[in-house]
């Protein structure tokens, strides 16, 4: 079947007339060096009477290239595409989306006799002008037929048609900006403007070195064509941070173009945006065409095959979450919040993620709420756990099928089904949050802890016995030490790791305990925050009881007999002297959370009743 090229759409399209999919044959096609992972492709066109040189290939088309289904002499429709004007007037024309309607082997050459578009642009010039000095009643375009279709005012926003669409923003100051697509954005660019919905924006960090001091935040954006991410610094951060709000649409005019640093971001952009002093940010009312947060979801089963550091999407019921925690920053002696939540998906597998600062802070689990997250990090501590950044976008309960779906899943089966762990982390989730569930017996009977790693489970249990000998002792006040301190005899007390002598020390405890439920008993370790759990007082005032009043801190020790708890085990089997012997210890005690335990008294039951029948 014949296929006739689209003559004339080359002149066209360069004065910027509406040509709607047209049909060019490719000449010749090059890559050109971009610095970029991904190779651009610069393209000859001819549509049969005119050629030219200026056509690139977007890079989501470079599969094209690569099927080598794009190669000299093929025929192609196009069926979107955008024009740029670069600084010194040239216009380079994107391809964003093509079909090849014939391929090259069947087509044999090169169709028609075309000649460069320069060459005949000039006869086009001078026929538009006798046009123009001639009685018609077109309307007269203004200017050079290079400068484009006469500006519309852009009631509707700005969308990104079909070919050769285009729109105009009137700015404050009377003049009009043409709105262009993210995915047309390249540092050869000095004026442009975008129309682009705020998908994350992250919290104002500073710092300071010996060139001084300095702030940023950053922020990613999207519309139709694609998404880009855009960072403030110092004095664009006092002017933007208060007016770019999460989620809102916004024109955004002027900045730096650069090439993105992939070390620290993972929007799909070889491009970034840097503020400056001739950035304008101005919120736009009507853009619903233009799409919320892009994600790309990892199912929670499926982290255990994500590499670690990864950076990925997540949904999932929070079924549990802590109290939030302050923590001190090594690295920068910062202190900061930090609180673990416990999702669960369709998969029935469990994941923690770790959120930080203001996230921490505010966050609610309390009616078990759908979390979707963009861009956590993938931990292999203890197994796999994910942690929010500051450039992650957390969304509660968002309006989306995934988010229903999954809502509707935890409510008729998902609350009542025993999820697995994939997070072995120490702390090990909540109350309720670990569902790595097993009673004593079953610990036993599984050999847990025999292999080469250790093996966590939990448990609700009851203590039974405390063996209260050498349960406390003398240990190095320094923050990173808890060696046992020797008592000088002179008021000092000296740790041989530090290798110092200090006038004080801090009382720490190792509290050896025998907990038992309906089926066995088990003898665990609990140190410090455990055993203050246990005990519910704090190792200070027990120490400082011991050494003052026996009485009183045994007392204690009998009050704490007979409780049940949440226990968070950990099981290892360890070599002393030649020696092997398994270890139980308790990484995590609280309270028990009566509701889950419930729930899941209730799942087992069902799940063994047709065993009993």
């Amino acid at each position: 079947m014949a296929v006739r090229l689209s003559e004339g759409a080359i002149a066209s399209i360069m004065q910027g007339e509406n040509v709607g999919t047209p049909v060019l044959q490719l000449i010749t096609i090059r890559a050109i060096a971009t610095g970029n992972s991904l190779p651009r492709y610069r393209m000859l066109m001819s549509d049969g009477v005119n050629m030219l040189s200026s056509f690139m290939l977007a890079t989501q088309l470079n599969s094209l290239v690569d099927q080598g289904r794009l190669i000299a002499h093929a025929i192609c429709k196009i069926n979107r595409f955008i024009v740029n004007v670069l600084k010194d007037g040239r216009k380079v024309i994107i391809l964003m989306d093509l079909d090849v309607v014939k391929a090259a082997d069947a087509v044999g050459g090169k169709i028609g006799n075309p000649v460069q578009y320069a060459e005949a642009e000039q006869q086009q010039q001078t026929s538009a002008f006798a046009a123009n000095q001639a009685p018609s009643k077109t309307p007269q375009r203004n200017g050079n037929p290079a400068a484009g279709p006469p500006a519309k005012h852009i009631s509707p926003p700005p969308t990104l048609g079909k070919a050769g669409g285009s729109s105009f923003l009137n700015t404050p100051g009377g003049s009009q900006a043409k709105v262009v697509p993210i995915a047309s954005l390249n540092p050869y660019q000095s004026k442009w403007t975008i129309c682009a919905r705020v998908t994350q924006k992250s919290q104002i960090r500073t710092w300071s070195n010996s060139r001084g001091e300095g702030k940023l935040f950053s922020i990613e954006m999207v519309d139709e064509s694609g998404e880009i991410r855009a960072t403030a610094f110092t004095d664009q951060v006092d002017k933007f941070f208060p007016l770019i709000e999460l989620n809102k649409v916004y024109y955004f005019s002027k900045g730096n173009l650069k090439t993105a640093n992939k070390q620290y971001t993972t929007v799909k952009n070889d491009y970034e945006i840097t503020f400056t002093n001739e950035t304008s940010v101005v919120p736009c009312e009507d853009a619903q065409h233009l799409p919320s947060v892009k994600f790309d979801f990892v199912s929670i089963g499926d982290l255990e095959n994500v590499n670690k550091d990864a950076i990925v999407d997540v949904m999932g019921i929070c079924k549990s979450f802590e109290d939030d925690k302050k923590i001190v920053v090594k690295a920068s002696n910062r202190e900061v919040s930090k609180r673990d939540i416990h999702l669960v998906d369709i998969s029935g597998k469990m994941v923690t993620v770790t959120l930080w600062g203001t996230e921490a802070e505010k966050f609610d689990g309390s009616r078990q709420p759908v979390v979707a997250i963009k861009g956590a990090r993938v931990s292999d501590f203890g197994g796999r756990s994910l942690s929010v950044l500051s450039s992650s976008t957390i969304i509660m309960n968002p309006d989306s099928p995934e988010s229903f779906k999954l809502r509707g899943w935890f409510d008729s089966e998902g609350q009542l089904q025993e999820c697995a762990s994939i997070s072995n982390t120490q702390g090990g989730p909540g109350a309720g949050g670990s569902t790595n569930w097993k009673t004593l017996y079953e610990a036993k009977s599984e050999n847990l802890g025999q292999g080469d790693k250790a093996d966590y489970f939990s448990c609700v249990a009851t203590v039974v016995y405390l063996r209260k000998e050498n349960c406390m002792y003398q240990a190095c006040p320094s923050q990173d030490c808890n060696k046992k301190v020797i008592d000088d005899q002179t008021g000092l007390y000296r740790c041989e790791k530090c290798d110092r002598e200090f006038p004080n020390f801090k009382y720490r405890m190792i509290l050896s305990i025998n907990m038992a439920d309906f089926h066995d008993n088990q003898w665990v370790t609990c140190f410090q925050e455990s055993a203050e759990a246990i005990l519910g007082q704090n190792a200070a005032y027990l120490g400082e009881l011991k050494e003052k009043n026996e009485q009183a801190f045994d007392e204690i020790i009998q009050k704490a007999n007979f409780t049940t708890f949440e226990f968070r085990i950990r099981m290892k089997l360890e070599t002393f002297n030649d020696e092997s012997r398994l270890k139980a210890t308790a990484m995590d005690v609280k309270p028990v959370n009566h509701k889950e335990y419930s729930k899941r008294l209730i799942m087992n039951i069902r799940k063994n009743a047709p065993q009993l029948a």
